[in-house]
């Protein structure tokens, strides 16, 4: 029969480490994967306007932003504090818009130039001689598919 000895203190074994390697990088590749990187440094000031007919955008792939508002605190005293027009990352002027949009249009494939969509993402301050000057050089650049950015109203 055996014999037990619980006299004899025994060593704690030591914790094998060999597979933390494979979880770090397993956690890496996963957080690689599902983050998503900021695409545009906000210059202007956004709070869209409320709506009550939403409709998502599928192929966000094929959006292109236009971001008007009035300029950030940083860029106040630059720009003043009237609202203005940023295209990714830059101000630019409406003249500056078809330009944008036929670069953008350009880097494209061919296929999916013709369904290419302006948002236009809009403060709720925003006065509308804006977005008709706007929508005009839109006209203008052959860009007719536009949407609007809005936030679902919660009460009626």
């Amino acid at each position: 029969m055996a014999k037990i000895r619980k006299d004899e203190k025994r060593e704690m074994p030591a914790l094998s480490t060999s597979s933390l390697p494979d979880i770090i990088f397993m956690l890496l590749f996963f957080f690689m994967a599902v983050t998503t990187l900021k695409e545009v440094t906000f210059k202007v000031k956004i709070s869209p306007p409320q709506a009550t007919e939403l409709q998502k955008i599928e192929n966000k792939s094929l959006v292109r932003y236009v971001y008007i508002g009035k300029p950030t605190k940083e860029f106040a005293r630059v720009y003043g504090t009237e609202s203005r027009i940023q295209l990714s990352d830059a101000f630019a002027d409406i003249k500056d818009l078809e330009e944008y949009v036929v670069d953008e249009r350009s880097a494209m494939k061919e296929g999916d130039q013709g369904l290419l969509t302006i948002s236009i993402k809009a403060d709720k301050d925003t006065h509308m001689g804006i977005i008709t000057d706007i929508k005009q050089a839109l006209r203008r650049a052959y860009a007719l598919k536009i949407s609007y950015a809005a936030v679902k109203r919660t009460s009626y």
